[in-house]
């Protein structure tokens, strides 16, 4: 049995990395894989990181030296093999990170992704071989038609990451050069994982990727994200399917209109990253509807009016007059998002938009992003207040974990970590449990519901 010991910072799709790993790890005469919750118990201590803005890369290094100063303290036999995986390795190459941080036993890149259980295994093998699983071969992989994942424990949803990098050309965005151009899963190991953790108890899937309407234009055919739906949707078990990340220019008509005769299983919840509304600042992002923003969203609701909308928005770009952050403003308080986002820019390293002239300071690009927030908190709030006494289906997701007999949950337009969420009462519940409730009482982004 091999012993790990895990931190996943970041996103889901990190998260999605981290369970294929330990799936990796997990093969059936490989000795099996156990969590532990203290790193002096573990064979491994693995930190998936994030590096994707400055605080996410400040986190990441101060999470990895929090990780090492614990593992020099324990006797010299019982220390785990630490092993950081992901954006950071994956934004500054190993070799490098190597050199600042010697600490750290092995890096794992994340064009080296399908490799990393090999990786780890023979990096144990070398470090101490009494220490290494007996039964485990070293040219196992989790490139196979169904990605293995572990998953702790039964959940009421599950994250399916479609396909990695982005071939867009954002202006401030570091991705293609963490995680490379766009490289889609297969439709038959989509498929299969899928019903792997549906199987496993998931009521809801959401998919996730840098850009889903990107998937399968690398793919013989180029199936498009139409095609995955239709093979994902009729699976056993699946009772919600979420789109997270669709980038505006992909949003066509004929996905719409999939959508719309779909049945109510794919959820009318649409995540488009906007990241402003003034078409300068637009222009000088990359981003498409430069010219009319709110195009996207009519074309939205024309299509589905009772559709859920969430965005993410930048404040402060390079450049970003008080009268282009006037123009951000009315587009939220018009637009009327479920759901919204609000980062202040940063200027990452070897990004273009990081060379731009006319810099925001700090305090300037924060109080923006607050400011959108506080308009957002009220539009949330006016939102959710049309829903009391309405009665919703709620998918139980875990018991509270302070108050016995409260359960949080989320309704179709909530979705999980990125969201509100509902505190619902009600006998007999348990997780996985798809049931309707009433709602009672709404806040700034949560709802109290009764079953």
């Amino acid at each position: 049995m091999l012993d790990i010991y895990v931190i996943s910072l970041g996103c889901p799709k990190n998260r999605v990395d981290t369970e294929r790993l330990l799936g990796g790890l997990n093969l059936p005469g490989t000795g099996g894989v156990r969590l532990v919750q203290d790193i002096a118990k573990a064979h491994v201590a693995l930190v998936n990181t994030c590096a994707f803005i400055s605080p996410a890369v400040r986190e990441s290094v101060r999470t990895v030296l929090e990780q090492a100063a614990q593992i020099v303290r324990l006797p010299a036999g019982c220390r785990p093999l630490l092993a950081v995986a992901g954006c950071l390795p994956g934004r500054y190459g190993g070799g490098e990170l190597a050199r600042e941080l010697p600490e750290v036993d092995l890096w794992l890149e994340s064009k080296a992704m399908p490799a990393w259980p090999r990786l780890i295994m023979e990096a144990l093998g070398r470090r101490d071989p009494s220490r290494r699983p007996a039964d485990i071969g070293v040219e196992q992989t989790v490139d196979m038609l169904c990605p293995p994942r572990f998953l702790a424990e039964a959940p009421s949803y599950a994250w399916l990451k479609i396909c990695e990098g982005c071939g867009q050309s954002c202006s401030f965005c570091s991705i293609p050069f963490i995680r490379g151009h766009v490289r889609s899963d297969t439709l038959p190991s989509l498929e299969a994982e899928a019903a792997y953790l549906l199987e496993q108890g998931a009521k809801e899937l959401i998919l996730v990727a840098q850009d889903l309407t990107a998937w399968g234009r690398d793919l013989p055919g180029s199936p498009g994200l139409i095609r995955l739906l239709e093979r994902l949707l009729p699976l056993p078990g699946l009772k919600r399917l979420r789109l997270m990340y669709l980038y505006p220019a992909g949003i066509t008509e004929e996905l719409l209109h999939f959508i719309r005769q779909a049945g109510p299983e794919l959820l009318p919840y649409f995540d488009v990253p906007m990241q402003h509304a003034h078409p300068d600042v637009l222009r000088s992002m990359g981003r498409p509807f430069s010219q009319d923003p709110f195009r996207i969203i009519e074309r939205i609701r024309a299509a589905l009016p009772e559709a859920a909308l969430r965005t993410s928005l930048i404040a402060g770009f390079p450049g970003e007059t008080e009268e282009m952050f006037e123009t951000l403003c009315s587009f939220v308080r018009n637009a009327r998002f479920h759901n919204l986002g609000a980062f202040s820019y940063y200027a990452e390293e070897g990004t273009a938009a990081a060379t731009l002239p006319e810099q925001l300071p700090e305090r300037v690009r924060d109080f923006r992003r607050d400011s959108l927030m506080e308009i957002q908190a009220e539009i949330s709030e006016e939102i959710l207040r049309e829903f009391v006494g309405k009665n919703l289906e709620v998918l139980v997701d875990a018991p509270h974990p302070e108050w016995p007999g409260l359960w949080t949950g989320r309704t179709w337009f909530q979705a999980p970590e990125a969201d509100g969420v509902v505190y619902l009462s009600g006998e007999g519940l348990s997780v996985g449990d798809l049931v309707r409730a009433e709602i009672t009482e709404s806040f700034t982004y949560d709802l109290n519901a009764l079953t």
